[in-house]
C-alpha cells in the first residue's frame, strides 16, 4: 500500500512537536489539514481562452480538476460583469495534499532562481501559512514552450494549529525551508 513520504515524516515528527509545545496527547499536535492552490487572472476578461489554459496548468499541477472562480458583482472600472470567471482555484486534501507538498519541497522551490528560503513573517495569525510563487514555470509538469503567459500563484497551508508558533514549527518539521531568523 502506498503512504506519501511527508505523512510518515509527519507521524514521525508527532513526537518531536509533543515535547516542544508540552502536549500530553498526540491528538492535541496540530495537523495540516488542506492546501489551497490560487490564481488570478485579470486578463480573462478580455480572452477567455486564458482560463481555460490556467485550468490545464493549475489541473497538471495540483494533480486534480482545478475550478474557476466567478466574480461576484458588476464592476464597470474594470469592464467586469457578475458571472464572469476571473481566477482558478484547488483545493488538495489527504494524500494528495501530501504528494503535492513533497513535490513543492524537492523539486519545485529549488527551480526558483536565487532561492535562500521561503518567509516565514507569511502566517495570518490563525495558524495558516500563505506562500507566493511568482512564475508557474518551477513546476516540472508545466512545459515552457506549451505555455500561453507566465504568472504566479498563491500556496495556502490551512493548519488546526491554535498559534502561528505552532504552526510555523508543524511546516518546518513536515520540511518547508523557511529562512533563518
Amino acid at each position: 500500500m502506498y503512504f506519501p513520504r511527508i505523512k510518515s515524516l509527519y507521524k514521525k515528527k508527532t513526537s518531536l512537536i509533543m515535547e516542544e509545545f508540552k502536549y500530553s496527547s498526540p491528538m492535541q499536535v496540530p495537523r495540516l489539514q488542506k492546501i489551497i492552490l490560487s490564481q488570478g487572472i485579470g486578463d480573462a476578461v478580455s480572452d477567455k481562452k486564458l482560463i481555460k489554459y490556467a485550468i490545464e496548468e493549475m489541473s497538471a499541477i495540483a494533480g486534480q480538476k482545478a475550478v474557476p472562480c466567478l466574480s461576484r458583482k458588476d464592476e464597470s472600472g474594470f469592464k467586469l460583469r457578475k458571472g464572469i470567471p476571473v481566477g482558478i482555484k484547488v483545493t488538495l486534501r489527504r494524500d494528495r495534499m501530501f504528494e503535492f507538498l513533497d513535490r513543492l519541497i524537492t523539486v519545485a522551490l529549488p527551480r526558483v532562481r536565487d532561492f535562500n528560503g521561503i518567509n516565514f513573517k507569511s502566517f495570518d495569525g490563525h495558524g495558516n501559512y500563505n506562500l507566493g510563487i511568482s512564475e508557474q514555470i518551477i513546476f516540472p509538469e508545466i512545459s515552457i514552450e506549451k505555455i500561453k503567459k507566465i504568472s504566479g500563484m498563491d500556496i495556502t497551508f490551512v493548519t488546526s494549529a491554535k498559534s502561528d508558533e505552532e504552526a510555523f514549527s508543524l511546516l518546518r518539521y513536515l520540511g518547508l525551508p523557511f529562512k533563518k531568523k
